[in-house]
């Protein structure tokens, strides 16, 4: 296999190295000089710098001698040459889990209490609530803001009322755990320029009240009703947003509207299963409905 010739190489290579390295060593400090070297005129550098006859100092023979016992002992002990993984059989994957298993050991039964207990309880504790801080900053912070409060335009504020795929903790666990794809159509095949803006300002209107006589009335019935429902009320099950709220994501000016109704939007919030565990997520969940 390829894999076994390149590391039959490397350890080659590596006993080559270490055994050259000895014999320029042995021969600097030990080695005989040919016969009349010392006769020979000595090599002169820069006018007045010239080449001696002596070797470096003996501490510096001490300290490379040490190296090499320590490099040899080193590759006995651990991996190194070629595909031995030494007589310690150490690796990196090894010791991770053996540090998983020791943590899992000291800290396994209380956090799987943290996992199950009520939401009410984990947001009276002040250092289970920070410690939900911590994970929402290294995981969600990036796109929802430090605050929660995210980002005009790009993400969802997660601090208002206004939950695209539903604010109870069991939808912003699922939420969490296997992410959220939403898909807005663009409407701009089927939109001429006043069924457009005729639309767009009935849309905006649906913040305020539901006008039955609106010039884009007809419109929304015929495009839109099937996901946003009716009365603009939205729908959970299928992550359209309630447009009577007047919360957008990708911005509430007239301009955005339009754009969103014409070309479309899709988000997409990561699934963080595979990377949160119970407790974590937990710990979010608390975090997140903390005001409710």
């Amino acid at each position: 296999m390829p894999l076994d010739f390149w590391a039959g190489w490397i350890a080659v290579l590596t006993v080559v190295s270490l055994v050259g390295l000895a014999w320029v060593i042995y021969g600097v400090y030990f080695g005989k000089r040919p016969v009349g070297e010392d006769e020979e005129s000595p090599t002169i550098w820069d006018e007045n710098l010239r080449e001696g006859k002596h070797p470096a100092p003996m501490w510096w023979f001490w300290t490379m001698l040490a190296s090499l016992v320590f490099t040899l002992v080193y590759l006995i002990l651990y991996p190194g040459l070629g595909s031995f993984s030494g007589t310690f059989h150490w690796s990196q994957g090894g010791e991770l889990d053996e540090r998983l298993a020791t943590h899992e050991s000291t800290f396994g039964v209380r956090r799987h209490e943290i996992a199950r207990m009520d939401l009410a309880v984990i947001r009276e504790d002040e250092l289970l609530m920070r410690a939900a801080k911590r994970v929402f900053d290294r995981q969600c912070a990036a796109c929802h803001g430090l605050d929660a409060g995210g980002q005009a335009g790009m993400f969802p504020n997660l601090r208002d009322d206004s939950w695209q795929w539903g604010s109870t903790p069991e939808a912003i666990e699922k939420s969490i755990r296997d992410g959220r794809h939403g898909i807005m159509v663009g409407w701009h095949s089927v939109l001429n320029r006043t069924e457009a803006s005729q639309l767009t300002q009935y849309t905006v209107a649906l913040a305020s009240s539901t006008p039955s006589a609106h010039p884009g009335k007809a419109k929304y019935d015929e495009l839109c009703v099937a996901c946003h429902g009716p009365d603009g009320k939205g729908s959970e099950a299928l992550g359209a947003p309630d447009l009577t709220t007047g919360t957008y994501t990708y911005g509430g000016g007239v301009l955005a509207i339009k754009e969103t109704l014409l070309y479309g939007r899709e988000g997409v919030m990561p699934a963080f299963g595979d990377m949160l565990d119970d407790m974590q997520i937990r710990l979010l969940v608390a975090w997140l409905t903390k005001g409710q």
